[in-house]
């Protein structure tokens, strides 16, 4: 395993500590606020599902191993996988704890991140060689 795998999954693993932590944070430092729990508990799922999507994406890299466009195509997915949790979850996350953000629509834009994310991973799956 090479070190830029190491660095995402090590991107991934803490990436999935902040989920639990999370989910623990929602159920136990936002009690009596239901809506703060309920940003919280949608972004600790969404972060934890894409943290191990990370985890995912290195270990196809080696199965995955076609044209250089399915290389691509998971780095891409990765990225726009980090992309939503930071815009996604982030927003999320200071929604419950700080209020509403000046930048508007950032959670959408990690929602977007996300989706374009599982779609580059669907293009990597086409352009690997059988």
């Amino acid at each position: 395993m090479g070190v830029t795998d190491r660095i995402w999954i090590v991107f991934a693993a803490l990436n999935g500590a902040v989920a639990v932590a999370a989910g623990a944070y929602a159920s136990h430092g936002l009690a009596g606020q239901p809506q703060a729990q309920e940003w919280f508990r949608t972004a600790g799922m969404y972060q934890m599902a894409h943290a191990l999507a990370l985890v995912l994406l290195v270990a196809l890299a080696g199965r995955l191993s076609g044209r250089a466009g399915g290389k691509l195509a998971l780095r891409v997915a990765g990225w726009l996988f980090c992309a939503g949790i930071l815009l996604f979850c982030g927003t999320l996350y200071a929604l419950a704890t700080v209020g509403p953000l000046p930048v508007p629509m950032t959670a959408p834009a990690g929602g977007w991140s996300f989706m374009l994310g599982w779609v580059a991973l669907a293009a990597a799956a086409l352009l690997a060689r059988d």
